[in-house]
């Protein structure tokens, strides 16, 4: 265990640094200092005065301006009974095991949309967020496009590409992501509202416990609430097992299932204020939470810039596919027998943290 705990103090010693702050930029960078002191390192940064030309950032803070805009459209909400899309939930069928919920789906006109996204009184028995992804800024809300950027332009120049992706995500208080990960370099925008992150860099993977979980999908009606139901034919999904908040009577229980992660390095903390931007390197594991702004809401928008399946990625598929001896872990300081050894062994049983994490990803599968 001891070679795994070294690397993660290593790459926070030469890279990272031993805080839990997150690099701060007071403008945005030119895209050589951006691809060298960021991309390259693969090292998160906060944007200051990033979205400052940004129309977005006096207009949607007017309900009837969003709404005449988007008056004509159609835009997909996700429902679910505490805002925690695409997260750990009991199984329906036992309720001493858990599954992989999906949100309930619904299509709706804008004004609609608005209005459930403003129910986040505990009161309601649901919670709403627009987190459709793949690219849903371009194809459902397009005609907001001239209030904010097609593209980042000192990111699109140093990485070489335009977005594969923009996205918008409007939500409460309530709405919260679980640990996952995405396979693209996030330039991630907050117009209205506050985000507020924890992160923890690839080299962490073990410490998150990835486990295959079967897939569950929750559906709504308003006369009878949500229910769950196990998909048919089965499928796993590979999700992160650590919740970083566990409630008061879960905590001891949480934090001996999970010692890898409550024993060792704090994970990175930071908050997205409106008007700054978030670098999120590819393959960087995050969990998010927001607070509302003076209109009750947080909107964002999102770019998902290809990442390069390069040596790096090379690197991170073989630590993935390590698996820890299941031996009671202790965040050893010293060189003591009873250290855990590392096995190389790729896929060997669906339950071993070895499993392919490919899908802990957030196209799809988990939201911002």
């Amino acid at each position: 265990m001891k070679e795994v705990e070294a690397l993660w103090e290593e790459v926070r010693e030469l890279s990272l640094g031993n805080s839990t702050y997150v690099e701060r930029l007071d403008s945005p960078p030119t895209p050589l200092q951006f691809q060298r002191d960021f991309v390259s390192p693969n090292k998160p940064c906060i944007v200051s005065h990033a979205i400052d030309d940004w129309p977005a950032l006096a207009l949607w803070s007017s309900d009837d301006y969003l709404c005449r805009a988007l008056s004509s459209t159609e835009v997909s909400v996700h429902l679910t009974p505490d805002g925690r899309a695409d997260s750990l939930v009991p199984h329906p069928n036992d309720p001493s095991a858990l599954c992989f919920a999906s949100a309930h789906l619904q299509r709706m006109p804008f004004s609609d949309a608005l209005s459930l996204i403003d129910k986040h009184d505990k009161a309601y028995n649901f919670v709403a967020y627009a987190q459709q992804q793949n690219d849903c800024f371009r194809t459902e809300y397009g005609s907001l496009a001239s209030d904010c950027e097609g593209h980042i332009d000192w990111a699109t120049e140093a990485l070489g590409c335009y977005p594969e992706a923009v996205n918008m995500w409007i939500g409460n208080n309530l709405s919260e992501t679980s640990f996952h990960k995405d396979h693209y370099e996030n330039l991630y925008a907050v117009v209205s509202g506050e985000k507020h992150f924890l992160l923890l860099p690839p080299t962490d993977v073990h410490r998150l416990y990835i486990r295959p979980y079967p897939a569950a999908q929750y559906s709504y009606h308003k006369d009878t609430g949500f229910s769950l139901e196990i998909e048919d034919p089965a499928r796993f999904v590979p999700w992160c097992s650590v919740d970083p908040f566990p409630c008061p009577e879960t905590k001891e229980t949480e934090m001996s299932n999970f010692p890898l992660y409550f024993n060792g390095p704090k994970p990175f903390e930071c908050t997205v204020k409106s008007g700054e931007m978030l670098y999120l390197p590819s393959m960087w594991f995050h969990y998010v939470r927001q607070s509302t702004g003076s209109s009750g809401r947080t909107i964002a928008v999102n770019y998902w810039y290809d990442m390069q399946f390069d040596i790096r990625y090379a690197y991170f598929t073989f630590l993935q596919s390590i698996r820890l001896a299941p031996r009671p872990y202790s965040f050893l300081r010293d060189d003591s027998s009873e250290d855990m050894s590392l096995v190389a062994s790729v896929n060997t049983s669906r339950y071993e943290t070895s499993i392919d994490i490919d899908e802990v990803e957030g196209n799809g599968s988990g939201g911002d």
